[in-house]
């Protein structure tokens, strides 16, 4: 996925009232920029990060600025536009770059599934496995404690959807379809995911749940610049359990 047009640079001031961001541009001015994304985002919102954001020419909007990329200190590069995982993890599929999601032939998105839900993906028509229900979680809370390979956790707060997720999910094998949770990795130095039990115990328990009811778990990783974010050739390794 390329940024058309190009993102514009800043420097971070402050995130506040979650939806909302202060950033300084390199002439000087101060603007305030939307911020897509509910999360704690822990490690993605410091103070003097660099900010990359793109504009929409929509003239209803209050705040025509969207934050997408962080660049922190450690030259780190972290997607924390969270409506971005589904596109790119569509993309991948379609262009067949997921090995484990190839071979369908239609790609519904939002579709309502389980009690009142609806799945992020739905893969059908397959000439041999059944339909595949893909819900899409965006990896961006980053274990800094090691030097070299890091892990990544989710979720970076409670989440209560993330729980009716894993549940929907389950009762998808249970009726005799796939169901898989995806994990894009938007940051550049996460190298494997786990459940942030941490955080979210519950969370960390119905994912363990799933996994064993048959939830296939697929991390997928990406690579970062300010021009585009493509699907890394490499999976690295899946520390989910």
């Amino acid at each position: 996925m390329q940024f058309n047009p190009p993102l514009q640079r800043g420097v971070l001031l402050r995130r506040y009232k979650r939806f909302l961001a202060d950033i300084e541009l390199s002439n000087g001015d101060h603007i305030t920029i939307h911020c897509p994304n509910t999360g704690a985002m822990t490690g993605c919102a410091e103070p003097g990060s660099e900010v990359w954001f793109s504009t929409s020419d929509n003239p209803k909007r209050k705040y025509p600025h969207t934050w997408e990329l962080t660049r922190t200190a450690e030259n780190a590069w972290i997607c924390v536009n969270t409506a971005r995982a589904n596109e790119l993890v569509t993309e991948a599929i379609q262009r067949s770059q997921v090995a484990e999601l190839a071979g369908y032939n239609k790609i519904q998105r939002e579709v309502k599934y389980a009690e009142g839900s609806r799945v992020d993906l739905l893969l059908s028509d397959h000439a041999k496995l059944p339909n595949a229900y893909v819900e899409v979680k965006s990896v961006t809370l980053c274990d800094e404690t090691q030097s070299t390979t890091h892990n990544g956790f989710f979720p970076d707060a409670v989440s209560t959807r993330g729980h009716k997720h894993l549940q929907a999910l389950t009762s998808m094998v249970a009726a005799g379809q796939r169901a898989v949770l995806v994990y894009a990795v938007l940051h550049s130095q996460i190298h494997s995911v786990t459940s942030a039990v941490h955080i979210d115990a519950t969370y960390a328990e119905l994912a363990e749940q799933a996994k064993h009811a048959g939830v296939e778990i697929l991390p997928l990783f990406f690579s970062i610049s300010e021009l585009e974010i493509s699907l890394q050739a490499t999976h690295f390794r899946n520390a989910h359990s």
